[in-house]
C-alpha cells in the first residue's frame, strides 16, 4: 500500500516509518468493493477510530486515524495472512482424512505467522453428525449451534453469546444484527440463518450490555470473523473499547458466501419477485436452490442459487476457508443428512463445549466427510480464479455452474452454508 495519495496530502509534511492509515484500507477494500463486513477493523482500532457508517453498514472513520496499521493488518482481505492461523493436520484413520489428537490456542500455529495451512478437514478432535434432541423453534437444520450456547450458558461457562438476531427496525425485515445474547430466551430468539453479514466484530464493545466485569462470550460468526478473532487474540495490541480478550468460544458456520443485505433482500426478493418480506418465515438454500417460505408455508421463492450471486459480496469469492479452520467447532449442513447437522470439534475448548451439550444433542456419526472436501476444494478454486482475475481482468472469475454444484452431490445443499 506504500504511495498511496495521502503522502500527497500531508502539505509537505515527513510521515512516519511504517504508517498504513485508515484511508489505505478504504481505498484497498471497502472502496473496491472487497470488504466482507466482518467488523474485524473496528474491533482492532486501539484508539476507537473506526465505527459503522448507518447508511451502508460499512467501516468508517469516526475520529482521528493514527496510522497504527492495524486495521490494514488484520483485515482478511487486506494484510492478514488468515491461512497462518489454521492449525496443521496430518493423515490418520481408514479414510485418510486429516486429523490431529490436540490443537488449542497455546500451539505456536494459531500466531499469525503460525504453520503451514491444514489439508483436508484440518484439525479435527472428533467429528459427527448431530442434531438437538428435542427441535428448536426457528432452528436452521440440527439446530446445534443453539443447543451449544444452551448448555454452555446453563452451565455458567459463558455469561453470554455473539450471535445474529431479526433486525428490530421496521425498515430492514429479515435483516441479522450483531447482538450479544445474555438469556436463553434471546439465544432461542436468534436461533436460524440470516444470508447478511452483520460487522459482528464491533458488537464486542460491550458497554451497551450488563455483563460482569471479566464477561465470557462464544462468538458464533463465518470464517472470516472467526479469522479475525483468533488473529487479534495471536497478536496483543493496546486495545481499544472491544473485548476481544472476553472470548472464550469460537463457533464457525460453514460458508462459502454472504449477501449483501440491501441487494439480496430488497432488491432480488422484493422487487424483482415480489416478495413480502415481512411474512417470511424461512430463507434456506438447499438443492442448488434459494428457498423462501411464508410463515403459513407457502413457497414465495423457489430458484437457482446462481440466480442470485449478483447479491453476494465481492470479497467472498476471495476466501478459502469453507471449513471455519481457525473455530474451536465448525458447524454446517453439508455432509449430514437433512435434519442434522455436521459438527467438527477442533479444539480442547470445543470438545469442553461439545461434551457440556451432549446431553442435548442425538449424535452419531458424520454421514459423509468426502461432501465437506469436495466443497472446500471448490472453494479453494473459486479463490484462486478470484486472484486470477485481479491479475488479469479478463480472466473469468466464476467456475461453470455444473461444476460448482457437483460438488453437492449427494450432500443435499448448496452454494451457501449458514446454519444455527
Amino acid at each position: 500500500m506504500k504511495g498511496f495519495a495521502i503522502r500527497e496530502q500531508m502539505n509537505g509534511v515527513e510521515e512516519p516509518p511504517g504508517k498504513t492509515w485508515f484511508w489505505e484500507l478504504e481505498a484497498g477494500v471497502i472502496l473496491a468493493d472487497r470488504c466482507v463486513q466482518c467488523g474485524t477493523c473496528v474491533a482492532v482500532c486501539p484508539s476507537n477510530s473506526i465505527g459503522v457508517r448507518d447508511e451502508t453498514g460499512l467501516p468508517q472513520l469516526v475520529k482521528m486515524c493514527t496510522g497504527c496499521s492495524l486495521c490494514w493488518d488484520f483485515c482478511p482481505r487486506g494484510g492478514l495472512r488468515y491461512e497462518a492461523l489454521w492449525p496443521p493436520s496430518t493423515p490418520s484413520g481408514d479414510d485418510d482424512v486429516p486429523v490431529v489428537t490436540r490443537s488449542d490456542a497455546a500451539d505456536p500455529y494459531w500466531k499469525i505467522t503460525g504453520g503451514p495451512p491444514g489439508d483436508g478437514l484440518g484439525a479435527v478432535l472428533e467429528r459427527y453428525a448431530a442434531r438437538a434432541a428435542k427441535r428448536l423453534d426457528g432452528a436452521q437444520d440440527g439446530g446445534v449451534v443453539t443447543a451449544l450456547l444452551l448448555a454452555a450458558l446453563g452451565a455458567g461457562d459463558i455469561d453470554g453469546a455473539l450471535v445474529s438476531r431479526p433486525s428490530t427496525d421496521r425498515d430492514e425485515p429479515w435483516k441479522g444484527v450483531a447482538h450479544v445474547a445474555t438469556t436463553p430466551q434471546e439465544i432461542l430468539e436468534s436461533a436460524g440463518s440470516f444470508y447478511n453479514q452483520t460487522m459482528a466484530l464491533a458488537e464486542l464493545d460491550l458497554s451497551a450490555y450488563e455483563l460482569p466485569p471479566r464477561p465470557r462470550l462464544a462468538v458464533v460468526g463465518t470464517p472470516c470473523e472467526i479469522q479475525g478473532i483468533r488473529a487479534m487474540q495471536s497478536r496483543r495490541w493496546p486495545t481499544g473499547a472491544h473485548r476481544v480478550d472476553a472470548v472464550v468460544l469460537t463457533i464457525a458456520l460453514l460458508c462459502t458466501k454472504s449477501f449483501d443485505y440491501e441487494a439480496l433482500t430488497l432488491r432480488e426478493l422484493h422487487d424483482k419477485r415480489g416478495v413480502d418480506i415481512e411474512r417470511v418465515g424461512k430463507v434456506d438454500v438447499i438443492h442448488g436452490r434459494m428457498i423462501v417460505e411464508y410463515r403459513d408455508g407457502t413457497v414465495a421463492v423457489d430458484e437457482p442459487i446462481k440466480d442470485f450471486h449478483g447479491a453476494a459480496l465481492k470479497g467472498c469469492d476471495e476466501c478459502a476457508d469453507f471449513l471455519g479452520r481457525g473455530a474451536d467447532i465448525s458447524v454446517g449442513s453439508v455432509g449430514s443428512m437433512a435434519g442434522w447437522s455436521s459438527v467438527l470439534v477442533r479444539t480442547e475448548a470445543g470438545l469442553a463445549a461439545f461434551d457440556r451439550a451432549r446431553g442435548r444433542l442425538d449424535v452419531r456419526d458424520l454421514d459423509d466427510p468426502e461432501a465437506l472436501l469436495k466443497l472446500d476444494r471448490l472453494d479453494k478454486r473459486v479463490a484462486e480464479r478470484s486472484l486470477q482475475r485481479k491479475l488479469d481482468p479478463d480472466a473469468p472469475l466464476f467456475i461453470d455452474y455444473a461444476e460448482h454444484l457437483s460438488a453437492y452431490a449427494g450432500t443435499d445443499r448448496a452454494p451457501v452454508v449458514l446454519d444455527r
